[in-house]
């Protein structure tokens, strides 16, 4: 092959189309759980954290403002790189197309890398603190209550629990039918192709090789934690509408419901088989209706472990 800025840019759009066909038909499943935020600086507070802003009825003058909560809670953006090189022996040989599936994989690796950060959130929620300064899964998130079990700053709380213990693999249950999902996926600078291709380049001019690679500023946070259930007990059907009866009684100040629905079961690898056999199956054991069936959509995720 002739080498020159021709040859190059044709090589560049080539490798660029493997990656953006690879990219698009990967089966990324975060954005069936986190909601994307556009990030226009370094980090974002999310102030509003916290509140469900409901309906009420208009009985006074003016409206009741509801003011968000200055919980501070904050999300920095993380860099993220994938480069690989290309000799240029390997141009001038025409050995192009050995290239074809190391391009591919990047496109695959740049869609699948938000699951790898937003599902990892749920896996590091029982730990990993929220906007409550409570970890996202606890037995004790404070809850504004008239007549709460606990006082603080002067006012009623009770502590509510959103997740169950065991020593099972993990599993959890979230509510994904509102614009406000149970995690954050923010982004300041989407997942970029770059390449690093004329002769006159340094790199290039000092060591004969071609340079492509994926640069993007992004990061995964929690949402709200009303939103999101998490177990440790086995997956049983006990189990599955013990954690559904209590995502959907958690209730606002002064017991109203939240109307929280649980549509979305996610499991690690190992429970699969039981994620299918519960949502998916006409009958349970001994022949009995399934009454489970079709609950929930079921998503696999290997980024959870287990």
């Amino acid at each position: 092959m002739i080498i020159n800025d021709a040859a190059l840019d044709a090589a560049r759009k080539g490798f660029k189309n493997l990656y953006d066909t690879a990219k698009t038909g990967a089966p990324s499943q975060a954005s069936k759980v986190a909601m994307t935020v556009t990030s226009s600086a370094r980090d974002e507070t999310y102030n509003w954290i916290g509140q469900f802003p409901r309906m009420r009825e208009w009985l006074t003058d003016e409206r009741v403002i509801q003011q968000l909560a200055a919980h501070g809670f904050t999300i920095t953006n993380r860099k993220f790189e994938s480069t690989v090189e290309v000799l240029r022996d390997d141009f001038s040989d025409d050995k192009l197309g050995v290239f074809k599936p190391m391009f591919q994989n990047m496109g695959h690796e740049a869609a699948m890398h938000p699951d790898e950060l937003v599902f990892g959130m749920l896996a590091a929620g029982f730990t990993e603190t929220c906007y409550d300064g409570q970890p996202f899964f606890d037995t004790e998130h404070p809850v504004r209550d008239d007549d709460g079990a606990v006082v603080v700053d002067g006012l009623n709380y009770r502590l509510v629990s959103n997740m169950q213990a065991g020593t099972d693999p993990a599993w959890f249950l979230l509510d994904t039918s509102r614009p406000i999902k149970p995690l954050i996926w923010q982004e300041r600078e989407p997942y970029d192709f770059q390449a690093v291709m004329r002769p006159n380049d340094y790199g290039v001019f000092m060591s004969d090789k071609y340079l492509y690679g994926v640069r993007a500023r992004v990061n995964a946070g929690f949402g709200l934690w009303q939103m999101a259930y998490a177990s440790k007990a086995p997956l049983t059907a006990a189990n599955y509408e013990a954690a559904r009866a209590a995502m959907q009684a958690l209730t606002f100040d002064q017991q109203r419901p939240l109307g929280i629905r649980p549509t979305a079961l996610v499991v690690p690898p190992s429970l699969e088989g039981a994620g299918l056999r519960l949502l998916n199956t006409e009958n349970g054991a001994a022949g009995a209706t399934n009454e489970w069936k079709g609950t929930a959509e079921l998503i696999v995720t290997p980024f959870l472990g287990g």
